[in-house]
């Protein structure tokens, strides 16, 4: 049988932390921790990652082209997951709907559907 979750006690720090980092990203405190917990277990097990160059990388602050083979494998797993959060929150026809706007898009065949305003 595969568990997905297991009840942890964590520091009320870490928690906070998790809290506090989520306003800039858009995963829950679970995920932010186990975001964090992936992150650990590839430094733990790439000696040569230095995180706060990835870090500086993911602020925009430094150069991707900089970093090694592993930090950049480590940067582009983030640029995944936050590219995969961001469209899960996109629903511009609900926007276009609410805003009384007609839009047009793609249908599955690739034809193009206009969709007038209410």
């Amino acid at each position: 049988m595969s568990r997905t979750s297991q009840p942890t006690r964590l520091p009320a720090d870490v928690y906070d932390s998790a809290l506090a980092a989520i306003r800039n990203t858009s995963r829950t405190v679970p995920q932010q921790i186990a975001h964090w917990a992936r992150i650990g277990r590839e430094l733990e097990l790439s000696p040569g990652v230095n995180h706060r160059e990835i870090a500086r990388v993911l602020a925009g602050a430094g150069s991707y082209d900089e970093l090694s083979e592993q930090e950049q494998a480590v940067v582009r797993e983030e640029w995944v997951e936050r590219i995969g959060a961001r469209r899960g929150e996109l629903d511009y026809a609900a926007r276009f709907v609410a805003a009384g706007e007609s839009y047009s898009e793609l249908d599955e065949n690739g034809d193009l559907v206009i969709r007038p305003a209410d």
